[in-house]
């Protein structure tokens, strides 16, 4: 008995540090990002991710995909926004939500550690079943990082 209540007493002071340790790491995990209102960010970070973002969604309607430059994006999402690439994502995407209408910034993020803003984006269908986001990240020289969209699940009632 008297190895019972020593055994249970030991689990239960375990249990406890190791408990306090995961949330000293979940608390320094948060203080990375920032969620920024839209009116903080620089106009020119704002109107970058929107038209480099616009532009790949505009090539879904029109079939034609002006090839990013070096001064826009990192040669990685040049690398593999190729209009093959572009065009195959295109015909899903139709497929399911239809034609794209435009672009609704949900909010701005701000990765302190990378010093990179990630813009998100609501995007607007002619099919309204299906919503989808557009993340476009801007890095500090100004150009484009990364570059993706997907599906939101809706939340039940």
């Amino acid at each position: 008995m008297r190895k019972t209540l020593i055994l249970l007493s030991i689990f239960f002071l375990v249990s406890c540090k190791t408990k306090k340790g995961a949330t000293e790491t979940a608390i320094t995990e948060k203080r990375t990002a920032v969620v920024l209102k839209p009116e903080e960010v620089d106009n020119a970070k704002k109107s970058r991710a929107y038209d480099l973002g616009k532009r790949v969604l505009e090539a879904c309607n029109t079939s034609r995909f002006k090839a990013f430059t070096p001064t826009e994006a990192t040669p990685k999402v040049i690398a593999n926004a190729t209009a093959e690439k572009i065009s195959a994502t295109c015909r899903k995407i139709i497929l399911r939500n239809g034609k794209f209408i435009g672009l609704n910034l949900i909010e701005v993020i701000y990765n302190e550690v990378d010093n990179e803003y990630l813009f998100r984006y609501d995007i607007k269908y002619e099919k309204t079943l299906f919503k989808r986001e557009l993340r476009v990240t801007i890095n500090s020289e100004n150009k484009v990082s990364a570059l993706s969209t997907k599906e939101i699940k809706t939340k039940p009632l």
